[in-house]
């Protein structure tokens, strides 16, 4: 059982430390905005900030999951599985969050980054599970896919939103706010 598994140890060290690591860099960004001129909502933040670090959490939770010594694959696979359903899950409630906040007006960019990619994502991590046990080949294939997948929406989006808010912040002359 633990052969599938134990060939994929280094690449889930190594997603896993960089999804940890880049947790912090969100609150780097989170720090960002607060001290920028730009006045944001909670809204704003729960629609386009939180998802980012959800993301990279998922990451770090796949390498946990995927690095945990399991009895059987099947485990593994339930573990995966629910992750998937609940990151889907999540993707409906950054849609329904981001239609709901109003200071800012997402873009087709936007909305590919936010909620179709990291959907895919989680699809993905989803459908793994559900061959992991009768395919483990592919599906680890797939789940490693996933996880990079959420590891580059996670750091696009948080470099999406520092040259935001430095874009904006520049675009209008100091001490001005935004009406």
């Amino acid at each position: 059982m633990a052969e599938p598994l134990a060939a994929w140890e280094s690449f889930y060290v190594i997603v896993g430390s960089s999804a940890a690591a880049l947790t912090g860099l969100q609150f780097v960004v989170i720090a960002l905005i607060a001290e920028s001129e730009r006045q944001s909502t909670h809204r704003e933040i729960a629609a386009f900030g939180t998802p980012t670090v959800v993301h990279f959490f998922s990451v770090l939770l796949v390498s946990t999951i995927l690095s945990a010594p399991w009895g059987s694959l099947s485990s593994a696979a339930l573990a995966l599985g629910s992750s998937g359903v609940a990151g889907v899950v999540y993707v409906w409630v950054v849609v329904r969050r981001a239609r709901r906040q109003k200071g800012y007006k997402p873009v087709v960019e936007d909305w590919v980054w936010h909620t179709i990619l990291p959907a895919i994502a989680y699809s993905a991590l989803l459908a793994a599970a559900t061959i992991l046990g009768r395919r483990a080949a592919p599906a680890l294939f797939v789940v490693g896919a996933a996880a990079l997948l959420l590891l580059f929406v996670g750091i696009h989006n948080a470099w999406d939103t520092v040259v935001f808010i430095t874009v904006e912040g520049s675009a209008r002359p100091k001490g001005t706010s935004r009406k």
